[in-house]
């Protein structure tokens, strides 16, 4: 017996017993594992001893010199007191808003200072500092003066004026003086070095891009070729260090230093960090250099100064909190438990509830659902994740609150068309199918008289009459065709669909209707009125439509249970074979009624659509006809119907055949009345989907409802994530200094769920609507190139109250040229907006590391719906038109 059959004979109790006993924990275990394994502890050498100085910058959270927020001398007590048991000594910057009291401050802690004072564009405020630092500076502790930070590097001053202001000083001082500049400016200016005392460097080899395993060492080449260059001068390195986050940073080369590693990068994190720290201080202390570690503490004000690391070069955070031991192993994150535990716990749930829900789904199924959300919820976990340390201004708080917010819905919408997967591979029918098929076979006879509505607005009128040709060879008893046209200004159009009728006979019946409200709903309620009155079934087709002969008296014997609301039959085309463009959205269309239908006929909730269905009259008249309001009366019908107590028939079977759009702007214009009408009918019934609503729609009715649209609320969130990337790059590109490319959170929902959405609707397509692997891609074209289209009319669906109804046109004639980008204009222009910022990117200096890749890869994929209006207008318009050939049977059932 194979395992399969086995499994499927297990008593459903002890079927759900194994699965939340052993299934779901080693499912839960193995996903812990896999965090625990990514966030293993990473070791390198240890550093026991006393650091001699760190750079001090005393401001604290919500602190900063630009909105002149200083910290108190008690505030700078409590710091110099974390570091005083730490290091030998400090080196501050200015000597204004109380900076000048750091010496005697830090005698307190043993602690020696070398004494800054800020040179800048401000002579009246450099005079200041020179004026403060002169008393300062004989304080005991105070071990050598520092006039000027990277004056030089910032262009604020010259040489000549620096020069000045360091000889002013040296007068009146007596320790050893200098100013302090970067490695290389030292090296540009031999003429500074003569005036100094002492080369007061800075050797930062992350905004160089040196890679971490090779700073160290470069930091003492850079010490090398300075005492090369200056052989007697004493050295004092006095900013050395790496950020614990940022952005990567491409390797940069400098005169004299050799090319050969510039396609290194220097990648910051709290790792890369502990890593350099502890290898550096080990190392300085056995070539016995005098060294300030940058910095003290986290400094999350200098971002607006320094880019997106410059708060970040703290040992300690800024809550004085050590941010890594200095021996043992480092995690990057912290936290990683945490999130592991929510994703997993929250990935539980769906998981249990799939499993209660469908107990009739085949253990493989609920098996690969639930390793299906537990990845789902570890690649949201990992996105929030990498957020983690990061200081966040309120502003930042809320942009990115909204974006994991986002995510979370985008999540949600993943884990229903994934219930759709594994509910198309994995469910079994039950017995509603079965019951049906017996009740069929007993009411075989009961055949109710049957009006055809025929609603049409300035359809061609051969069109019509082939339509109304098929209608007469109908094999059935009694039935009668309204043909109501609606609106129809030109008399020439509406004048032969009379005559036709005219000629069929008193079957027939034709009313023009101008003016007329409320569109096709106010066309089909005019019908309703002049139904004949021992009509018991109401049927609706589009008026390009050809029913077979079979179509009422199969499926009219379903209304003798008086429980049936409404049968629908699916919609099917003629002319697939006319044109790729033709081909590709016949099998598009295919996709929803040979498997989102099926699955919704198993719950007695589908979707109603306004041809090939059926309706009892009765039923019709108690919950008020067709609604005016909504532009997709014949779904909101179906839902009334519903909330009624009424049931539906859907028969996987083509009993008629209409017409395509023949173009992609009609297909565009077809396909926003549908989302829009979704929004429409959502907002209009949203209390009946609350729980204890007493709306008349059972769990499953509601689910299904509100899952069968909200793929379309998910096109909506990607262009929202297309439109926040597109400002992300913009900025980014602008300021390329000012904050990391948040990698992390676009792309799960982005190459994430992209990549899931493809894999997913191939799959059903091969195992479902049984076309091949190129008809399947030819309809993941024609569904992505209406990605846009229908962002935009949700968004617009959920800010506005109506559109007009807008038909879709049949038989046109073959658009122009130029139509190729008129009717993709929108989608066009986000194109060329995202390619050019992708182009940008890519020859960007400051982004030539790997995760800028990553985000260009980002754009790439959001660029794809787009790039597939462009390629569909194309087929749409140039492709030759074929003879018709017959379209292939490919759901003859279920």
């Amino acid at each position: 017996m194979s395992p399969k059959t086995i499994a499927r004979r297990l008593p459903s109790a002890l079927r759900i017993g194994i699965f939340l006993l052993i299934v779901l924990p080693l499912m839960i275990a193995a996903n812990i594992a896999v965090w625990s394994a990514i966030h293993q502890p990473r070791s390198t050498q240890g550093w026991t001893g006393e650091i001699v100085g760190f750079a001090f910058s005393p401001f604290q959270a919500g602190q900063n010199p630009e909105d002149l927020l200083y910290p108190s001398a008690e505030e700078i007590r409590r710091d110099l007191q974390v570091l005083g048991p730490k290091a030998q000594a400090i080196r501050t910057y200015e000597t204004g808003y109380g900076f000048d009291k750091i010496p005697e401050i830090a005698a307190e802690f043993d602690l020696s200072v070398a004494l800054g004072a800020w040179i800048g564009r401000n002579e009246a405020r450099n005079e200041q500092e020179i004026a403060r630092l002169t008393p300062t500076a004989f304080r005991r502790n105070v071990v050598r003066v520092v006039v000027g930070n990277e004056a030089l590097l910032r262009r604020d001053v010259t040489v000549d004026e620096l020069i000045s202001y360091i000889r002013r000083v040296k007068k009146t001082v007596w320790k050893p003086v200098s100013t302090a500049e970067p490695w290389h400016v030292w090296l540009d200016h031999p003429e500074l070095v003569k005036e100094v005392d002492y080369l007061a460097v800075h050797i930062l080899p992350y905004w160089e891009g040196v890679s971490v395993d090779k700073a160290v060492d470069y930091v003492f080449d850079r010490i090398g070729d300075l005492r090369k260059a200056y052989p007697g001068k004493p050295i004092v390195v006095t900013e050395v260090g790496w950020p614990s986050r940022g952005r990567i940073i491409p390797r940069r080369s400098f005169a004299g230093i050799s090319e050969e590693t510039l396609e290194e990068e220097a990648v910051p994190s709290l790792v890369n960090q502990a890593k350099f720290m502890r290898t550096f201080l080990n190392r300085a202390k056995d070539a016995e250099i005098t060294y300030y570690v940058m910095e003290a503490f986290d400094q999350p004000w200098k971002a607006n100064e320094e880019g997106a690391a410059g708060g970040y070069w703290g040992i300690y955070d800024v809550m004085r909190a050590p941010k890594f031991p200095m021996s043992g192993g480092v995690v990057e994150y912290t936290d990683w438990r945490f999130w592991a535990a929510i994703a997993a716990g929250l990935s539980l749930i769906p998981a249990v509830l799939l499993l209660l829900g469908r107990r009739h789904m085949h253990p493989a199924g609920q098996i690969f659902f639930a390793a299906l959300v537990q990845l789902g919820g570890a690649a949201i976990a990992w996105s929030a994740l990498s957020f983690s340390g990061i200081y966040l201004t309120p502003g930042q708080t809320i942009a990115w609150s909204v974006l994991f917010a986002a995510q979370g819905l985008l999540l949600v919408v993943l884990i229903t068309e994934a219930v759709e997967l594994v509910e198309a591979l994995w469910g079994r029918t039950g017995k509603r199918h079965e019951e049906l098929i017996a009740h069929l076979g007993s009411a075989a006879d009961h055949l109710p008289k049957v009006s055809i509505h025929v609603p049409i607005h300035n359809e061609p009128p051969h069109m019509v009459r082939e339509t109304l040709a098929a209608l007469a060879r109908l094999d059935y008893p009694d039935f009668e065709v309204l043909v109501i046209d609606n609106n129809t200004k030109d008399p020439e159009v509406w004048k032969p669909v009379e005559a036709e009728c005219a000629r069929l006979g008193e079957r027939f019946r034709f009313f023009h209707l101008d003016p007329w409200p409320g569109y096709k709903a106010g066309a089909l309620n005019f019908a309703r009125s002049q139904t004949a009155e021992d009509a018991d079934v109401i049927a609706v087709i589009d008026s390009d439509y050809q029913v077979s002969p079979d179509w009422l008296k199969t499926l009219c014997p379903h209304f003798a249970d008086p429980d049936v609301g409404f049968v629908q039959a699916p919609q099917d085309y003629r002319d697939a074979g006319q044109s790729l463009f033709k081909t590709m959205t016949y099998w598009e269309y295919a996709g929803f009624f040979h498997i989102g239908m099926v699955l919704r006929d198993r719950y007695n909730a589908v979707i109603q659509h306004g041809t090939m269905t059926m309706v009892r009259k009765t039923a019709l008249d108690e919950v008020g006809g067709w609604a005016e309001w909504c532009i997709c009366e014949d779904a909101e019908l179906g839902l009334k119907l519903y909330r009624a107590g009424y049931g539906s028939v859907y028969v996987n079977r083509s009993f008629g055949k209409g017409l395509t759009p023949d173009t992609l702007g009609a297909y565009m214009t077809q396909r926003f009345r549908w989302a829009y009408g979704a929004v429409q009918i959502m907002k209009h019934h949203l209390r009946a989907f609350l729980p204890g609503s007493g709306s008349g729609l059972n769990a499953a009715q509601k689910y299904y409802f509100f899952a069968g649209w909200l793929p379309w609320f998910a096109d909506a969130l990607a262009l929202a994530f297309t439109a926040a990337s597109i400002a992300v790059s913009a900025w980014a590109l602008w300021s390329p200094e000012a904050m990391p490319l948040p990698v992390a959170a676009f792309m799960v929902p982005t190459i994430g769920s992209f990549l899931f959405k493809v894999i997913r609707s191939l799959w059903l397509y091969l195992q479902r609507v049984r076309c091949g692997l190129g008809q399947s891609l030819g309809a993941a074209l024609a569904a992505l190139a209406l990605t846009h289209t229908v962002a935009k009319a949700v968004a617009i669906g959920i800010f506005t109250s109506g559109r007009p109804f807008v038909r879709t046109p049949k038989c046109e004639d073959r658009a122009a040229f130029s139509a190729i980008f008129i009717q993709v204009r929108d989608e066009a222009i986000m194109l060329a907006v995202l390619w050019g910022l992708g182009i940008a990117f890519l020859f960007h200096p400051m982004f030539q590391d790997s995760l800028s890749r990553l985000w260009i890869a980002v754009l790439a994929v959001q660029s794809l719906p787009y790039l597939a209006s462009v390629l569909t207008s194309v087929i749409s318009i140039l492709a030759r038109e074929r003879e018709s050939q017959p379209v292939p049977a490919h759901a003859a059932g279920e």
